[in-house]
């Protein structure tokens, strides 16, 4: 009795000592991947601080890093208010702007652009019906669409919200297409054999299938939706990001042009993270059955 009663014990300690060993492993991958991304960037910094002179390059046109932070701190925290800088303390508010536009053309791409995808890799007929509608107007590059976009919409939210959602579109559409069309046969073939009508093969066997292909979409897209913003809000939009990006290079204010660059993609960044955390998540019967 006492060795039966032991051996769960032992075991449970095992398994104990093992799922801390991996947490350990993986806290300790993710540090060393972390600091190995740092160096390059870090390297850059200080060698393009250690080059200026009285704190900028290439006679007083690119300021220095440690110039770049403190127009950031000053646009980020600064009093806000329409004097000598009219960019103090605004930062937030025009993050924020870019970020809800980004989220609203996103999110319109999605709720398009992946059934389209699926039902153009599933369904011969859907794919001979709209597939060459999108292959023609897909090379049409996003600043071609700001003279329709501004005609259609004027100068408001909606018009930059078009033009992300169009740009994001495409490589939605065209990852979920072909995750669609890749689809193991086998899959489908047992899946009919057991009794499953069209529709669930097509819910149950081909959409998690795509899933993979769908959120290499979703990567590329929203990597595009935040280019898309900036060229927008230059011209479309009085606000948000891309204007204050424009406004202050028309005004030469290098140091503002340049923090609003690094928080374009630190946003992109970050986003692109979340997607990957989500992609993780819903995927992990693939890391399970050992096909990641």
């Amino acid at each position: 009795m006492e060795q039966t009663s032991a051996a769960p014990g032992t075991a449970g300690s095992m398994t104990a000592r093992r799922a801390s060993g991996l947490w350990t492993a993986v806290r300790g991958f993710n540090l060393r991947r972390t600091l190995v991304a740092l160096i390059l960037p870090i390297a850059v910094l200080v060698i393009w601080q250690a080059s200026g002179t009285n704190g900028s390059l290439f006679g007083g046109v690119l300021p220095t890093p440690d110039r770049v932070w403190k127009g950031w701190q000053t646009w980020a925290f600064g009093a806000s208010g329409m004097g000598l800088n009219p960019y103090s303390g605004t930062w937030w508010d025009s993050l924020s702007f870019s970020t809800i536009r980004v989220a609203q053309g996103f999110a319109l791409a999605i709720v398009v652009a992946i059934p389209t995808g699926i039902f153009i890799g599933w369904s011969r007929l859907a794919a001979e019906a709209v597939d060459p509608t999108i292959q023609l107007l897909r090379p049409v590059p996003i600043t071609a669409w700001l003279p329709f976009s501004i005609a259609v919409f004027g100068i408001s939210s909606f018009g930059a919200i078009f033009l992300i959602a169009l740009g994001a579109f495409y490589p939605i559409v065209i990852n979920t297409t072909q995750g669609a069309r890749n689809v193991e046969k086998n899959l489908v073939r047992a899946a009919r054999m057991l009794g499953a009508n069209r529709r669930d093969v097509l819910l149950k066997v081909v959409v998690p299938s795509a899933l993979p292909s769908i959120f290499t979409g979703l990567r590329i897209g929203l990597g595009i939706g935040w280019t898309a913003v900036i060229v927008a809000e230059m011209v479309a939009v009085k606000s948000g990001l891309g204007y204050v990006l424009w406004d202050a290079y028309y005004v030469g204010r290098m140091d503002v042009v340049i923090a609003d660059m690094a928080t374009i993609g630190l946003m992109g960044l970050l986003s692109d993270r979340i997607i990957l955390i989500i992609e993780h998540r819903l995927l992990a019967w693939q890391a399970a059955g050992g096909t990641r």
